[in-house]
């Protein structure tokens, strides 16, 4: 199974609908789309590229991005989509390791991409210059690798996952049973990197024949996205938390009603219950939370929409505080260190098996070793699952501060600081201590004019939480690191922490 066939069936059965648009200008039909991923295809094979073979792409979003994607998919290779947003010492180490002769860049990204040939495939030019293909996407089996997923890296040099074609195809299909409906009429708008979330959510837009709208910016601009909705009038899209967040503050600050998004999918990074309380203040019914990893692509769990909007729901707090329930295609399980599930409700890591999971890391072993156990994903993350399947995501592993013998989910304490009207971010890590064995430590970026001080937030976090839960210490600063992807570096205020006495 080619994920590239279904390119093939839109355009046997919608070829003059819009499929790749730059803002609102239709820069091919589904016809078109086809025609030029496929010549793509053609040209890899005439270079010797063909199944098995890896080619990078380093672009920025733009929609010759999915015809580059999906030409990998014509030539039976694999795709190696790395974050625009990377320095070219990360991208090429990436390069290097994927063991790609070939790298795909826009104008401007190539600056610093060594011992590998790279070619700009935006020009008319050179789109206009390739044969036209013969024949379909070739013929793979579903083990076959579609996509080499690089992790974001935070702890150390990034691992590449293997998605298959088949894992495309269950993340795909379980997207329309799960999370949402696509239909012709709608288009994926990718304000988010193409080489991660967004744009693993083409794959299923290409299937039902929606658009693929790649804004002019190249990227995320709320007041851009919001004009661009209102024009379009059946706009999704994949957000991480921060990008909500960012989406909802300028609505509200500018009169916006989000009218023409149709769905915001919001993933990848903790969602505080006063955003989505915020978020659907002012957009209404649009949200859908899904929860899944690299090696277990967007297809853990989710939260559908009813349920994300329903504030009735006597149940409401607990369930929006949980990622959902699991997805179609796999099993999901909280298990002890042992790897025995836990009962319901107990704390464990999140252990999960299915259609979509990895079959492992590329050339790693090791890596394989301790994060696959019997076909089952070791996801790392530490939650619990209630009675009725709802999963809640407490922490990374990694995260989990111990204090005087407790244990302190620092997401917990990010949520109860949060509810400060002062306090715009907030991260929590923990600190060494000699006494209690870890303190907890809160980074905190204040609200614009906001006067902040310690003895506040203690008295702020007092009134919701056990005072062993409390910061010790607070940081104001004016951001938090960040990565390309809008997550906070926690590695990296750990090692601030690591020398502050």
């Amino acid at each position: 199974m080619n994920i590239a066939s279904w390119l093939d069936r839109a355009a046997l059965r919608w070829p003059g609908r819009p499929a790749l648009m730059h803002g609102m200008a239709v820069e091919a039909d589904y016809a078109g789309f086809r025609a030029r991923a496929a010549a793509l295809g053609s040209w890899l094979r005439g270079r010797g590229i063909g199944p098995g073979d890896r080619v990078a792409i380093f672009m920025r979003n733009c929609p010759e991005y999915l015809i580059a994607l999906f030409g990998c998919w014509y030539a039976g290779a694999i795709a190696v989509p790395i974050n625009a947003k990377l320095h070219a010492r990360e991208a090429s180490w990436i390069i290097d390791n994927s063991g790609a002769p070939l790298c795909f860049t826009t104008p401007g990204l190539e600056a610093g991409i060594d011992g590998v040939e790279c070619v700009d495939p935006t020009g008319a030019a050179f789109l206009a210059a390739l044969a036209p293909a013969r024949g379909g996407a070739p013929s793979l089996p579903p083990d076959a690798i579609a996509w080499l997923f690089y992790t974001s890296g935070t702890t150390g040099r990034p691992k590449g996952v293997c998605i298959t074609h088949g894992m495309l195809t269950a993340m795909s299909l379980t997207y329309t049973v799960d999370v949402d409906s696509v239909h012709t009429d709608d288009a994926a708008y990718y304000a988010a990197p193409m080489s991660h979330g967004s744009g693993l959510y083409s794959p299923v837009h290409v299937l039902h024949g929606a658009a693929h709208l790649c804004p002019v910016s190249g990227g995320f601009d709320p007041a851009e996205l919001l004009e661009t909705a209102a024009a379009h009038r059946s706009l999704s899209m994949f957000m991480a938390p921060t990008m909500v967040h960012r989406l909802t503050a300028y609505a509200r600050a500018h009169g916006g009603t989000g009218a023409g998004i149709r769905t915001i999918v919001y993933g990848g990074g903790p969602m505080y219950r006063a955003d989505i309380e915020a978020a659907l203040d002012v957009f209404g019914p649009k949200f859908v939370q899904i929860y899944g990893q690299g090696e277990c692509p967007m297809a853990i769990t989710a939260l559908p929409r009813g349920v994300v909007a329903d504030r009735g729901d006597p149940d409401w707090a607990r369930r929006i505080a949980s990622v959902g329930q699991p997805q179609s295609a796999v099993e999901v399980r909280i298990c002890d260190e042992e790897g025995r599930p836990v009962p319901r409700g107990e704390m464990g890591e999140i252990m999960v098996r299915g259609l979509p999971v990895m079959p492992g890391y590329w050339q790693n072993p090791e890596a394989n070793a301790r994060t696959v156990r019997d076909g089952w994903l070791l996801t790392g993350d530490i939650g619990s699952m209630d009675a009725q399947g709802y999963v809640a995501l407490k922490d990374r592993s990694k995260d989990v501060i111990i204090s005087g013998g407790n244990n302190i989910y620092p997401r917990e304490v990010e949520e109860a600081l949060l509810t400060h009207p002062g306090v715009a971010e907030a991260c929590v890590v923990g600190r060494v201590s000699q006494l209690r064995g870890e303190d907890v430590v809160a980074y905190v970026v204040p609200a614009p004019d906001a006067v902040l001080s310690k003895a506040n937030l203690n008295r702020h976090c007092m009134e919701r939480m056990a005072r062993f839960k409390r910061p010790k210490h607070y940081r104001f600063v004016q951001c938090l690191p960040k990565n390309a992807y809008g997550k906070v570096l926690k590695m990296e205020i750990r090692q601030r922490e690591s020398g502050i006495e």
